[in-house]
């Protein structure tokens, strides 16, 4: 059996930085990492945007080029995922029945797309997308789909959205909640969005279920039932709906956790020996307003890895950063700092007709998040807003020529 000092289970930003991070702080001992996709680490968040769209190649998005693994002695092992996990023996197996054992392992696996379960929606032309193989399969059914329905009025399904609107396709959009983006931002930013997808031709239905999906007889979906009785035709679907967290074999071996699996400020779980990074580690986080949040996030899977590396050297450096986000469709830049979580007011900076305008989220009149479309300054400033905890002066907050650094306190 072989042995390492590091297993690392996932290769997606979680787990290829955690690789990173341990080299760039001197750890020399063995290093794998365990991936179930063909390719070497790669980033995602243009799976959704320009590699959709074709604006980016596939080569561009590589993490690091295949020399530098190699060069660090990082053992890659694609197409392949731990199947079960023995916390007691240190041992994991894989899903070709290999076994490997370890010192310490880091659970970076992120989660799979999250799907309706009504008739129908495992038809050919229904898509997620969360890995190239998804982006891949949706840009080679665009050019001869027309009529294209997406489920979710999240940041996916609105970035991908924009990909079709911006070819010439139709789109429509079916949201459960009243408005977009429900569970990430407030009312400003939901309606400036709905209005801008609009202007580009995308339809949506808000409180709208999705009750089945009509096939035909070669098992491709060709019309939406929505819970209403109306029928929308269809080409193709796609579903951006969440992830489910990919943590079965942890919670089989007893890691605490439901959505997720629980860590602790160094991102340790409560097995021995192993820690969980990334999409499907749930943690407290300072900034949540005291609650314990799973982030799906390239910042959050990045600066867990430092956290987890830091610790494995010993360096006992708690996470703790204010989260961020960002989106980008058409010719719009959104940026997020913070969490608006249990917001009580939303101030808005300047004015969304411009395109450039700011969204600041306030709890007992701190500021806990900023939402900006294209103003980076705001974004880059407000940080400082969020750590301060400082109660503002609103009407200095709400003024776009008073930067956030000049703002007085209330």
């Amino acid at each position: 059996m072989d042995s390492y000092d590091i297993i690392i289970a996932g290769a997606g930003h979680g787990g290829a930085q955690t690789a990173i991070a341990l080299r760039q702080m001197g750890f020399e001992g063995s290093i794998a990492m365990i991936g179930d996709e063909p390719y070497n680490p790669y980033e995602r968040p243009p799976l959704s945007k320009e590699y959709l769209s074709g604006e980016k190649t596939f080569e561009r998005m590589a993490m690091r080029p295949d020399i530098f693994w190699e060069e660090r002695e990082i053992n890659i092992l694609c197409g392949t995922r731990v199947s079960r996990v023995d916390s007691m023996g240190n041992i994991i197996t894989l899903s070709n029945d290999r076994q490997l054992a370890y010192k310490k392992l880091v659970w970076a696996t992120g989660g799979a797309p999250r799907m309706l379960d009504c008739p129908g929606s495992h038809a050919r032309n229904v898509f997620t997308l969360r890995q190239k193989r998804d982006a891949d399969a949706i840009r080679k059914a665009l050019p001869s789909a027309e009529n294209i329905n997406i489920i979710g009025g999240g940041y996916i399904g609105l970035e991908v959205a924009a990909a079709a609107a911006k070819i010439g396709k139709s789109v429509n959009l079916i949201e459960l909640q009243d408005r977009l983006l429900n569970r990430v931002s407030g009312r400003h930013i939901a309606d400036y969005f709905q209005k801008l997808h609009e202007a580009h031709g995308v339809t949506f239905r808000l409180n709208t279920k999705a009750e089945k999906f009509v096939t035909d007889t070669e098992g491709n979906a060709t019309s939406i039932i929505l819970e209403d009785g109306t029928g929308l035709p269809t080409d193709m679907v796609v579903f951006g709906i969440g992830i489910i967290p990919e943590t079965g074999p942890l919670l089989a071996e007893g890691a605490m956790g439901g959505n997720g699996v629980d860590v602790d400020s160094m991102c340790r779980t409560n097995l021995p020996d192993i820690y969980a990074i990334g999409d499907c580690a749930t943690h407290a986080n300072p900034y949540a307003n005291g609650a314990h949040v799973r982030l799906e996030s390239v910042q959050n899977a990045h600066d867990q890895a430092k956290t987890v590396a830091g610790h494995i050297c010993g360096q006992d450096i708690p996470y703790k950063v204010v989260p961020w986000f960002w989106s980008n469709q058409y010719d719009v830049k959104l940026q997020t700092i913070g969490f608006s979580l249990g917001f009580d007011e939303e101030i808005c900076r300047g004015d969304p007709e411009s395109n450039s305008f700011s969204v600041i989220y306030l709890l007992d009149g701190k500021v806990i998040a900023v939402d900006c479309i294209n103003r980076t300054k705001d974004y880059v400033q407000g940080k400082k807003l969020i750590e301060n905890a400082d109660i503002l002066d609103a009407e200095q907050l709400a003024n776009p020529d008073i930067p956030f650094k000049e703002v007085g306190l209330a």
